[in-house]
């Protein structure tokens, strides 16, 4: 267990932590040099689960042999930075409120026929950029039994350090990739598009023909402007929420979540609970 001692916001390796932006970590250039940073020893345990590979610990030293003692059991040569709790706050620019993060490789980015294949049920975020809305949106599809998540280009990284917080490490439990292709592919994969927009021909989100599709691709626009008309008119169905008192619509992470339930497919560990 090689703890680091450190006492400046220079100390080499910290870096990673600290000057390097989003964008950096992503390292989109050199994909297989990319990294991104998991807080909390929950979050972080749920992306080690899933086959995450750390790099190193930046950590409080009561969490040592606290609440990430765990953690640094699995991995023997894993580097750990520790060092006053001002310190890391100002490394980091703001205290750890979990007292522990973990540089982690990205790992190599998937297909979407590959995360596609045995789904019957997905979600394409279009072009949403706000950090918390990905990760509630991602927390929702993998509790409300979505088999997968597709992104285009123009949305926020789903492994951005608040989104994965945000989500609660639910960013690793379901299958995702980027959408290079007009959602019309989807076609192709045997899907059904329904776009979640107030139109004059929108249906209600619990009309009977949307939960007997057998392939259903779910599509979320942005906070603002929602969906454009362009991927609207290409959807087969356009589907709304049914609102009460008057209300237009919900922000797009709540909007998610009760589309996700509503046409979910019952599984038999849903029956089994």
């Amino acid at each position: 267990m090689p703890v680091i001692e450190i006492d400046s916001l220079s100390h080499p390796g910290v870096e990673v932590f600290s000057t390097l932006t989003e964008a950096q970590l992503r390292n989109r250039l050199e994909p297989d040099k990319g990294v991104f940073i998991a807080e909390s020893p929950k979050v972080i345990r749920v992306a080690l689960d899933a086959g995450y590979e750390p790099l190193a610990l930046l950590c409080e030293r009561k969490h040592i042999e606290g609440d990430a003692a765990d953690i640094i059991q699995r991995y023997v040569d894993l580097p750990i930075y520790t060092g006053e709790r001002e310190l890391l706050a100002q490394l980091t620019g703001y205290v750890l409120t979990r007292g522990v993060l973990c540089a982690m490789r990205r790992p190599a980015e998937r297909s979407v026929e590959e995360v596609c294949r045995d789904a019957k049920r997905i979600v394409v975020i279009d072009g949403v950029v706000d950090t918390t809305n990905i990760g509630a949106i991602f927390r929702s599809a993998a509790a409300l039994g979505m088999d997968a998540v597709l992104l285009t280009r123009n949305s926020c990284d789903p492994l951005n350090r608040r989104a994965v917080r945000v989500s609660m490490g639910s960013v690793f439990l379901i299958p995702w990739a980027w959408l290079d292709t007009p959602l019309s592919h989807l076609h192709h994969l045997g899907f059904r598009t329904a776009a979640m927009a107030l139109t004059d021909q929108s249906i209600p989100l619990d009309d009977p023909i949307l939960k007997a599709e057998p392939r259903l691709a779910l599509i979320m626009g942005t906070e603002g402007d929602g969906l454009s008309h362009e991927v609207i008119h290409e959807a087969d169905y356009v589907v709304r929420i049914p609102m009460a008192h008057r209300v237009d619509s919900l922000n797009v992470a709540a909007a998610s979540a009760v589309a996700f339930w509503e046409l979910h497919l019952t599984t038999q560990s849903d029956t089994d609970e």
